[in-house]
């Protein structure tokens, strides 16, 4: 009975001061943005311990390679035969790095990427919020002077106070009903960041096309213009093999 009692009384204090509220999840989206970069750091930082150990690997290949052929030319098999092992055991220690790396930076700029996106559309929803609220205080300053005309009207007396009655009863019933049509429409369903991120791609797209439109300008439809010379090349990200390795 205490927690209802207190819900409303909350409840309450949201709805005379919607601003404080906004503040405070504005608040909130701060420290949850300051957390989830320190955690985005953390995983940069074992993304670049990756690096610097891949590249270790790779100097040691290269040591050990040489190594195996100088000793090999020289007649030395049992030293060529022991730096040949060392030298596959590196191999293998390197490969299973470098698909680590690769996962962990992979992962990286996924998450790197779902915190634009819920960043932008919080703060989105935020903005569009400001102005819900702004609108608000006009709906209900405007409410407030049709009161105090239809009040004048009711004292100077008149043959249309059941009218001036039924008139204000729409208006509170209109305005209720824009006011749950407007949180209806406002209301987002938060799904894969992925889905969102290529809502925003499209907006931002369209948006480009109307601009070019206002303003007379010809853009070139996507893919059309040299697609086949700005396919990226696969990088090789193995070194499994014995051949030569160039480092990066």
């Amino acid at each position: 009975m205490i927690k209802g009692f207190f819900g409303l009384f909350v409840g309450g204090l949201e709805k005379k001061n919607p601003e404080a509220l906004l503040e405070v999840e504005k608040e909130n989206l701060r420290k949850q943005i300051a957390e989830f970069n320190k955690g985005l750091a953390n995983h940069a930082g074992l993304v670049e311990r990756l690096v610097s150990q891949a590249k270790r690997l790779s100097r040691e290949e290269e040591e050990l390679r040489a190594k195996t052929a100088a000793n090999l030319k020289a007649g030395n098999r049992a030293a060529a035969a022991e730096y040949a092992l060392k030298l596959k055991t590196a191999e293998k220690e390197h490969d299973d790095v470098q698909g680590q790396l690769e996962d962990a930076e992979k992962r990286y700029q996924e998450l790197l990427r779902a915190r634009d996106v819920s960043v932008k559309e919080a703060k989105d929803k935020i903005d569009r919020l400001s102005r819900d609220i702004d609108d608000m205080k006009i709906q209900k300053a405007t409410a407030e002077l049709n009161e105090m005309a239809s009040g004048m009207v009711t004292e100077i007396g008149g043959a249309g106070d059941t009218l001036n009655r039924l008139e204000s009863i729409v208006e509170e019933e209109r305005t209720k009903a824009a006011g749950r049509a407007r949180v209806a429409k406002d209301a987002l369903d938060l799904g894969e960041v992925e889905e969102k991120a290529a809502e925003q791609d499209a907006l931002a797209e369209m948006a480009l096309a109307e601009f070019a439109a206002a303003e007379g300008i010809e853009m070139e439809k996507p893919g059309s213009a040299s697609s086949a010379s700005d396919s990226p090349a696969t990088p090789s990200t193995g070194q499994g093999s014995m051949g030569p390795v160039k480092e990066s």
